[in-house]
């Protein structure tokens, strides 16, 4: 069945979706948003995880970075929020693991 000539932008579009690059995008703007929310020093010692139904997940240096992550949680999904509003990040998840 043949088609009529399509957009450009519908076939940018599909082809950035099939190859991945809006995640790529989308995670160095979170990783931006993270820096600006947790500091430079606590970023230093972090780092963005994946994005999964709303739960940013946050690689941390250490257990004792991420009991203060914890008790700063409201505040770090209140910047995100207002840095990220259209990732739609409803939660926080750390977990200990190698920061490069």
């Amino acid at each position: 069945m043949p088609r009529g000539p399509e957009r450009i932008a519908n076939v940018l579009s599909e082809l950035m979706a099939r190859r991945g690059f809006a995640r790529v995008q989308s995670g160095a703007a979170c990783e931006a948003a993270w820096c600006e929310a947790a500091g430079p020093l606590a970023a230093k010692y972090s780092r963005v995880g994946q994005l999964r139904r709303g739960t940013l997940e946050v690689v941390v240096a250490n257990s004792a970075l991420i009991q203060e992550f914890t008790f700063q949680k409201t505040a770090l999904l209140e910047t995100l929020a207002r840095l990220l509003p259209d990732e739609g990040i409803k939660n926080l998840r750390f977990r200990t693991g190698a920061i490069e």
